[in-house]
């Protein structure tokens, strides 16, 4: 039986900072070295938003290849969703600054906050909006600026992250009711808030002179703890979400897992099975970029010819929260 309304993905779009920032130039930064960065994460560069850009500029920039590529206009845009851990502000929503930059006044705006797996979240929020007859095209971006809330005297984080923003449009298709979205699997686990988080700068710890010297503001993390449930939970969400759908690991012609580590992306590719070969990895060029990794790595794949209409898709990520997730899409575009 089909449904009543069907989401269809109709462009993605992505962009990444001009500046590199490669292992060597850390080298001169903390007590590090290429070859300890590149076996520990698989990472060699990673891209730095400039002094004069923010989040909401990296995200109009991949928004605007998204609309270019859905063949839209902005003012088609009813529902604005960016997912981020590194918004222009605490307040206003991001989605508000990026709203302005397209002048996409006909859009409702608003944040999501589910760390490395927004971009998923998103995609979950996306498909209930449209499902519910409520929005009919959605803009979807997932964005981060983590070079400005990485401490760079770190040298166990600050190896890992990068900047950028990817971009996703979709659109209800109450004429055909066919679903490009075929199944999202989202998890969660608030127990272990404490693995990866800025501590101060909101509410519990407000900043003051003791925070600020002892670098709260800054993103922290218990990386063997992570990593750990991050290959459980990855390799968990992949599966999940292709049983949904009575699927099985060889429907899927491309694989899209969060690019956080090559280590994480290996054993949870062990793990849960899949074929390697099938696997996108992008995060020797980029690094962490949080909610921004599956989105921007889909949109290489793509420009890459990586897939072809008619293929599915499976995005998979894990971040702070604890959050996870896996998602199937169908690219039809």
């Amino acid at each position: 039986m089909k449904n009543e309304i069907g989401v269809k993905i109709i462009g993605t779009g992505s962009y990444v900072p001009e500046k590199v920032l490669t292992n060597f130039d850390l080298e001169k930064m903390v007590e590090t070295s290429d070859e300890w960065i590149s076996t520990r994460t698989g990472i060699k560069e990673r891209r730095i938003l400039a002094d004069d850009q923010t989040t909401s500029d990296l995200a109009y920039n991949a928004s605007i290849k998204a609309i270019e590529n859905a063949k839209i206009s902005v003012d088609d845009i009813d529902l604005i969703l960016v997912a981020t851990v590194s918004p222009d502000m605490i307040f206003p929503a991001t989605a508000c600054f990026l709203q302005e930059k397209l002048k996409a006044f006909n859009a409702t705006p608003f944040d999501l906050s589910a760390a490395c797996s927004g971009f998923i979240y998103g995609v979950a929020t996306a498909k209930a909006f449209i499902k519910s007859g409520m929005y009919k095209t959605v803009l979807l971006v997932g964005v981060e600026a983590l070079s400005r809330i990485t401490d760079w005297t770190d040298r166990n984080t600050c190896v890992l992250f990068g900047d950028g923003a990817g971009a996703m449009v979709f659109k209800a298709d109450e004429q055909n009711c066919e679903d490009d979205v075929l199944s999202v699997y989202l998890g969660g686990d608030g127990r272990y808030t404490g693995l990866l988080n800025i501590p101060a700068g909101a509410a519990k710890y407000p900043a003051t002179d003791e925070t600020l010297k002892t670098r709260m503001h800054y993103i922290k993390m218990l990386g063997k703890d992570v990593f750990k449930i991050a290959v459980s939970k990855m390799a968990e969400s992949a599966l999940k979400a292709l049983e949904m759908i009575n699927k099985s690991k060889e429907d899927i012609s491309l694989y899209v897992p969060h690019q956080a580590n090559l280590r994480i992306i290996d054993a949870m590719i062990k793990k849960s099975g899949i074929d390697k070969d099938k696997v996108y990895i992008n995060v020797q060029k980029y690094g962490n970029m949080s909610s921004a990794t599956t989105i921007v790595a889909l949109d290489e794949a793509l420009k890459e010819n990586k897939v072809k209409k008619g293929d599915l898709v499976e995005l998979v990520a894990f971040g702070a929260g604890l959050t996870w997730g896996a998602c199937v899409l169908k690219i039809n575009f």
